[in-house]
Order: C-alpha cells, then structure tokens, then sequence
C-alpha cells in the first residue's frame, strides 16, 4: 500500500458540523473541487436550456407540443447520439470523447442565439401555409406545429440531449471512473449540493435577461432576442469553463496516485473489445441489476413528463403569451429549486446517503414525487370544487394551478438530483467496467428518453385521439398511468436493493483478498 493511501486510511473521521456538513478532507479539495465546479458549469447550461427550450416551444406551439417532441423527436436522436457515442468511445481515448461531444453542442447553441433566431421569418413557413395543414389535418396538430416551428424543435431537441449526454454520461462516468468507493458516498451527496449551487446562478440570469434586460432595451428592438443572445452567450462560458476544468484536472490531478490509481479503481474484467450498441442493449438484457436500473430511470422520466406538462400548460395561461414573463417565472422556479436543493442536500440529503441504508434513500424520490404530482392531478381534475378556496385567495383557476404546482416541482426535483441521481450512480459502482460503460450509455440515454417518451407517447395519442391541445382535457387518463409507474417505480427500489447490497459487500470481499 502506498503512503499516499496510507495517510488516507489514517486520516480521523469527521465530528460535529463537520461531519454533516463537509466531510472533505483539506487534501481531497484538489479532486473534489474541479468535479464539483465541472457539474456546476454542466448544470447551469441544463437550467438555462432547460428554461428557454420551454419557454420557447410552449409559447409558440402550446404544452401540448412537448409530447410530440419528445415523442418523436427527442428519443429517435437520443438514440442516434448513442450510436455516435458508442463509436467515439471506440476510437477516442476518454478525454478526447468528452471535447468531441460537448464541442458541437457549444457550437449549435450559440449559432442558434446569434444566426437562427434572428432569421425565423426565412427559416419558419408561413402562417397561412401553417394554418392550412391545421384544418386539413386537425388531429395532426402536434407534428404540424413541430414542422411549424421546426427551429425551436430542433433547439428543444438539442437542450434535450444535452442533460444526457453531459450530465448522465460525461459527468458521471468520469466522477465513476475516477472516485474511489470509499469517496463515492461523502463526495456523491455534496456534487449534488454544488451542482445545484449553479440553480442559484442560473435562476438570476435567466430572469435578468428575460425580464429586467428590458428596460435597456431601445424601443423597436426586439427585447426577447437579446434576451437570447445573452443565455446563449452565458451557456457558450460556461461550456468553456467546462472543457478549462476537466483538462485541467488530466494534467493537474489524475497524474498522481494519492487522487487516482487506475489500477485500484478498475475492476477486474476480460480482455476483449469494447462492445457495440447491440451488444449494449444486449448487456441490459442479461444484467439484472442494469433492468433495475432502467427502470428507475424510465418511471423517474414517465411520472415527471406526465406532471410537467400540465403544470407548463397553467404557467402558459398564467404568463398570457409573454415568453419574457413565462421564462423569468421559470427563472424564479430555478433559484426556488437551488435554494431547497443546497438546504436539503447539506442538511437532509447528504446525510441520508450516509447515515441510511440505500433502499430508504432511493425510495423517497418516488414518494415525494406521488404525494405532490398526485395533489396537482386532483387540483386541476377538480378545480370546480376548489372554487371556493381560489375565490377564499382572491386568484383565478391557473394562477393558483401555477403556484401548486410551482411549489410541487421545486421540492420533487432537487430532491431527485440529491438522492435519485447519488443513489443511481452508486448502484453503477460494484459493477463491471463493461457496464459502467456501455452499459450505463444505454441505460442513462436511452432509458432516460424511453421514460420521458413513455409519458409523452400516452399524452400524444391521446391528444390526437380526443383531436385536441388542451393537455386538461387528457388529465384524468394521464393521473392513472401516473400511478400505475409509481408503483412500479417502487417496487423495482425494492427489488435492486439487496443486489446493490450484496454486489458492494462482495466487491469489498474481493478486494480484500487482492
């Protein structure tokens, strides 16, 4: 054993605040730091393009929209992205894979703030020929609104992917591959508490250029566009501080064994070649652990599309057509989410991650997300009988619709990002270097996007069935399949706990005997 781990084993364990709060040793910053600022860099870009695809696709084409992009949009390049991965990871050494897939997103984003979106009169088909396929084909709305305003689809579908690739392949891939075990379960809870800092960051931004930049705005100009050009510009920065940092740490830390020894993070497997995509999916078929896995994944994105859309269609009537009050409202909801997130990961979550066993962290995510998207489906389906209590709040149906479910998706969702993701990543740990990889490529974009269409296929079809855009009207059969997916979602937490178990303590056996 090197004195590099020997200082490490013999370093005392943490008291008090320290304990709870930051139990990083000083030497450890060297590691922890430049992972935690590349996650927060990574996230502010994921709030920002979250807020703004939104923003964009639901002012113009309506809720309803979102469930044919992602339907029929988003999964068939969320699979086409994995094939172009897949073959990267076969002819690139990883830290070369990481600059050729965060590169061409930078590079669409900020030709989409300062080239395309000034150009939409040339770029979108005309209003008439638009209004003409409607009444030609009413139940088709969904796909004539995509082709309608087929730039905002294509930038939805690309800040989409974006959250895959980056965060659920780039980030944590790289954190699995260099975070020894012992480290996964101080560090993993605090990433999540600095990542969602950039919430904090991020929510600001979105509202300064969304609302406030309109007063420095000269009449005539179009305030919305320089709204964009300055999130495109502030996502283009911290791109940049991204691929900065995660150089940074191959020249500056990954070449000293006391922050990572490939040969003690590696486990064990046959020499062979990488496997292909079918071989990936073949590898999920086979691993029980990866089915879990998926799973997991696939009810996470189903439950929170089914809630998130009929939320974003009160927020619509709410901001009434204003895409600066709509996204500075999701700006508020940003920094709202940072805040809880920070609070609950330092003082709450992290300490669950270490202090319980992961079947109880990983099942509050699923039970958070039933008690307030189950709340929100009863408002809207009932909102007759809550009359009296909007009249009671001197409000009307949607603004008290937005507010619920405001409040809803601020708890749900950092709650997600610091028990649902950790959790997630630490069942990868005691397996396969084959499955860390390939494995988790297929499971985390795949499964994720086959989630996030699953709910967004159901509303689709409906919507088309009902010939409507009004997401309300679809709500009771969305509410079922909601909690149809809980219960499934529950029992799969179940069923992967005793194997992440029993697959940690055998790791540990192993290495022991090594």
């Amino acid at each position: 054993m090197s004195k590099e781990v020997g200082a490490e084993a013999k370093a005392p364990e943490f008291t008090g605040w320290r304990a709870m709060l930051w139990p990083i040793h000083s030497y450890e910053m060297k590691k922890f730091a430049p992972l935690a600022l590349i996650m927060f860099a990574v996230l502010f870009n994921y709030t920002v393009l979250r807020d703004t695809k939104d923003t964009l696709v639901v002012n113009a084409a309506g809720a309803g929209a979102i469930t044919f992009l992602k339907s029929y949009c988003v999964t068939p390049m969320a699979v086409l992205f994995v094939i172009f991965y897949a073959k990267l990871t076969n002819i690139l050494s990883t830290e070369k894979v990481f600059y050729a897939t965060i590169i061409p997103f930078l590079i669409f984003f900020g030709f989409f703030g300062f080239v395309m979106y000034p150009n939409l009169d040339i770029l979108h088909p005309s209003v008439e020929s638009v209004a003409a396929l409607h009444a030609a084909a009413p139940a088709l709305s969904g796909f004539i609104d995509i082709y309608a305003y087929w730039v905002y689809s294509l930038f939805y579908i690309m800040s989409e992917i974006w959250g895959s690739a980056m965060i659920a392949l780039c980030f944590w891939q790289f954190a699995n591959q260099i975070v020894r075990m012992r480290e996964s379960k101080r560090f993993y809870g605090l990433f999540a508490v600095v990542g969602n800092a950039a919430l904090l960051l991020s929510g600001p931004t979105v509202v300064f250029c969304s609302n406030s930049i309109k007063q420095y705005v000269p009449e005539g100009v179009d305030a919305w566009g320089v709204s964009l050009k300055l999130l495109m510009g502030a996502v283009l920065v911290m791109g940049a501080l991204a691929v900065y940092t995660y150089r940074w740490m191959h020249t500056n830390v990954l070449n000293d064994k006391l922050y990572y020894d490939p040969e003690e993070i590696k486990a064990p497997k046959k020499k062979k070649e990488k496997p292909g995509l079918a071989e990936s999916f073949k590898m999920i078929i086979q691993s029980k652990e990866l089915l879990l896995i998926a799973t997991l994944i696939m009810a996470y994105g189903v439950t929170i599309n089914l809630v998130e859309v009929q939320w974003k269609h009160q927020l619509k009537l709410y901001a009434a057509g204003d895409p600066g009050a709509y996204n500075a409202l999701m700006g508020y909801y940003s920094m709202a989410q940072g805040l809880f997130a920070i609070l609950f990961g330092l003082f709450v979550g992290n300490n669950i991650l270490r202090k319980t066993s992961w079947n109880f962290a990983a099942v509050i995510t699923p039970l958070v997300i039933l008690a307030g998207g189950g709340g929100l489906f009863a408002f809207i389906m009932a909102q007759g009988l809550m009359e009296p209590i909007i009249q009671f709040l001197s409000t009307n149906a949607y603004t008290a619709a937005t507010m619920l479910g405001f409040v809803v998706l601020v708890i749900a969702k950092p709650i997600k990002y610091t028990l649902f993701d950790p959790t997630k990543e630490m069942a990868y740990i005691p397996l396969s270097d084959e499955e860390k990889t390939k494995g988790k490529a297929a499971v985390d974009v795949i499964g994720g996007r086959a989630g996030k269409a699953g709910g967004a296929m159901v509303q689709s079809w409906l919507l088309m069935a009902f010939v409507t855009k009004d997401v309300v009207a679809i709500a009771p059969i969305a509410f079922g399949t909601f909690f149809v997916v809980i219960i499934a979602w529950v029992y799969a937490v179940k069923a992967l706990s005793g194997r992440v178990a029993a697959a940690t303590e055998k790791r540990a056996l192993e290495a022991k005997s090594a």
